[in-house]
């Protein structure tokens, strides 16, 4: 093979390889699921000042599928069933969310939930004010949302972003009420009765 034709031939290989779209998960992806569940406790652990209350997350499939067919909808706004009792669960009567939306070819898990974890940068916890959005922040460390379903899926176009990943995650019990997100202290010291303490969460 002639250097030009080899030159030509790994052209249309990384031309080939750059028009493939990343596979996003689905809420069946184990890997999926454990990211999201772990990173949400990894951020609520760490809380400052320290929660003495702040309860560990666990996945819950139909908080995932709410998220799933919000998600599909891509639209930037929030399920406007939220409010309405057992519509988005049928166990809880409110569910809280989060949205994120960010390019097929650069979404990550770890990245959506850092990026409103973040938001505490805005936040006062003390008298209890944002000085600019934080709203996703306090949702990520409510103490007594412990439940979290997930979903990510393709859109063309949502929020202004072309070839979008449209990310939800859904809440139970949902947070953001008009009080501190937690009750500080050190960490497990008002636990609920039976529970134990890992990683500085409530289990």
């Amino acid at each position: 093979m002639r250097p030009w034709e080899l030159v030509l031939v790994l052209w249309v290989v990384l031309r080939a390889e750059a028009g493939q779209q990343p596979t996003l998960p689905t809420i069946r992806d184990i890997a999926f699921i454990e990211e999201c569940v772990r990173v949400h406790n990894d951020f609520r652990s760490k809380v400052q000042p320290e929660a003495s209350n702040m309860r560990y997350m666990t996945w819950d499939a139909a908080l995932a599928r709410t998220a799933r067919a919000w998600a599909r909808k891509c639209v930037f706004e929030h399920n406007v069933y939220l409010t309405e009792k057992y519509q988005c669960h049928p166990n809880f009567t409110s569910v809280g969310e989060n949205i994120w939306i960010e390019s097929v070819q650069t979404f990550s898990v770890t990245g959506a939930i850092k990026s409103w974890y973040d938001e505490v940068a805005f936040y006062v916890f003390n008298v209890h004010t944002c000085s600019k959005i934080c709203g996703h922040y306090l949702q990520v460390v409510w103490d007594y949302s412990y439940k979290i379903g997930c979903a990510v899926a393709s859109c063309n176009e949502v929020g202004g972003i072309q070839n979008a990943a449209n990310f939800v995650c859904n809440y139970a019990p949902s947070g953001n009420l008009p009080r501190r997100p937690y009750i500080e202290g050190r960490s497990c010291s008002h636990c609920a009765d039976g529970d134990t303490c890992e990683n500085k969460l409530c289990r």
